[in-house]
């Protein structure tokens, strides 16, 4: 008796295994195979535009606005000046003369690592992290809402619905891994911008990232419904030429192909996925690393340890949201709300870090943390102990693949209010990222109604001194 072949989640691989029990005529199957051939699979592995010093992203997105001057971007003349004012040209996204008070910041800062690199005691984990970090400290955004910057900072568009700069990288390299989906967000709720977040919008829809919810079942509806592997593979196969010949029939409509794309992604990931999410085997001293309980499946612990198990499998983007569009750090009336937020990705956060470095990893995946504007320096009232929105400066830091490691880039003013050296514009933060990436962000365009679009819109450079 023949032993039964691995099985291959193609679509030829698919037709191929049915053949020999199929009860179709062969000129049928023959006719099925020959459709199978015509279209081109969306997600197949492509060359970079030159060679890249990354293979993959980890984007770990704190959602509400981290306030740069408690955080990554020391003022001492803010410490030494609050309450004094100062006077601004605009508050909350209104103009006119503005008389307000400086707040001086919550936490201390102290000089880490042999960089010697400045961080808040907020984050004491990623401190001792610096000497792997580029501590960006002139970032910029266009808007002061939440919505708008949310979505400008993963689509480069702060005022209509954009691919997602996951989406992007999935749509210029592919996939590594046919059994995963190149783009996933592992988040515990629904951010601001909701799921166009993730969005491919008008790129293939194959592009799409994949949304894992931490909990019992981290993607939905990925559990075989057949009872044996061998019946589905034969269900899928029938299905897949039907599905071809569907789709030949209706001129090759990139809608249903993608649809079809992910039904075959699907069943790759009833065999990948279970195994992804089954940290029983990996060590004591990992889950420690992370401050991972084990077990559980909850904070950001549990994220970062997921991610890394992703990254190894050859996922393309893995985005890590913190918080949904409530509980996040917009600390409007307390600062103090950032404690716990800081507490829940700290040390899961240097933990991963860690872990891709001892492993080899963290030469070739770049790891991006960022919010999507700061805080302001001063506010409304000298007795306010909160801060507001503020998007003329604020923090990010670059780590690992191609990065100047213990480094610092860019400059705020004295108190933190404007850019005042090296602007880093949301643009140029996404050409970097696809320059890491071997894509030329110039050249990474898609034509839609009539226009060539990219993730960069019109603007973006690559950020030379970010670079190693």
């Amino acid at each position: 008796m023949k032993s039964r072949n691995a099985f291959d989640p193609s679509r030829r691989a698919f037709l191929r295994s049915m053949i020999g029990g199929s009860v179709l005529m062969p000129a049928l199957v023959s006719q099925i195979l020959a459709e199978e051939a015509a279209p081109v699979d969306p997600l197949a592995p492509k060359a970079p535009h030159f060679p890249a010093k990354a293979k993959r992203v980890i984007f770990l997105y704190m959602s509400g606005g981290v306030s740069h001057v408690d955080s990554w971007d020391p003022k001492p003349k803010l410490f030494a000046d609050a309450p004094g004012t100062v006077s601004v040209n605009e508050f909350q996204g209104r103009k006119g003369d503005f008389k307000m008070f400086l707040k001086r910041p919550q936490w201390e800062f102290a000089r880490h690592g042999q960089c010697g690199t400045e961080v808040s005691s907020l984050f004491p984990h990623m401190a001792k992290c610096v000497d792997d970090l580029c501590v960006i400290r002139s970032m910029r955004s266009d808007h002061t809402n939440h919505y708008e910057a949310t979505l400008g900072i993963h689509t480069g568009s702060f005022t209509f619905a954009r691919p997602s700069i996951g989406s992007w990288l999935s749509y210029g390299l592919g996939t590594e891994n046919r059994n995963l989906p190149s783009f996933m967000v592992i988040a515990p709720q629904t951010p601001y911008a909701g799921s166009q977040v993730w969005a491919s919008d008008f790129l293939p829809g194959a592009h799409q990232g994949t949304l894992v919810v931490p909990g019992p079942e981290p993607v939905a509806n990925v559990r075989r419904r057949v009872a044996a592997g061998h019946l589905q593979e034969m269900e899928l196969g029938l299905m897949a030429g039907m599905n071809q010949r569907h789709l030949a029939a209706r001129g090759e409509d990139p809608l249903l192909a993608a649809r079809i794309k992910s039904f075959e992604t699907a069943f790759g990931m009833q065999a990948e996925v279970p195994d992804v999410f089954d940290l029983s085997k990996e060590t004591d001293a990992t889950l420690a690393l992370y401050g991972l309980e084990r077990g559980s499946t909850k904070g950001f612990a549990w994220q970062c340890l997921v991610a890394r198990r992703l990254a190894e499998r050859g996922v393309r983007f893995i985005e890590l949201i913190d918080a949904g569009s409530s509980n996040n750090w917009d600390a409007h009336g307390n600062m103090l709300e950032h404690a716990p937020l800081a507490k829940n990705v700290d040390q899961p956060i240097a933990g991963l870090l860690q872990d891709l470095k001892s492993r080899g990893m963290l030469e070739d995946t770049l790891v991006v943390w960022t919010t999507e504007f700061g805080r302001t320096p001063f506010n409304a009232a000298a007795d306010a102990k909160g801060r507001e929105h503020h998007h003329w400066a604020f923090s990010s830091w670059m780590a690992g693949a191609g990065v100047k490691a213990g480094t610092v880039y860019g400059e705020s003013d004295e108190f933190g209010i404007s850019v005042a050296k090296d602007e880093v514009h949301v643009h140029d933060l996404h050409a970097t990222i696809l320059h890491l990436m071997g894509l030329d962000h110039e050249r990474l365009t898609y034509r839609h109604t009539g226009r060539d679009y990219r993730l960069t819109d019109v603007s973006g450079r690559v950020v030379k001194g970010i670079l190693a």
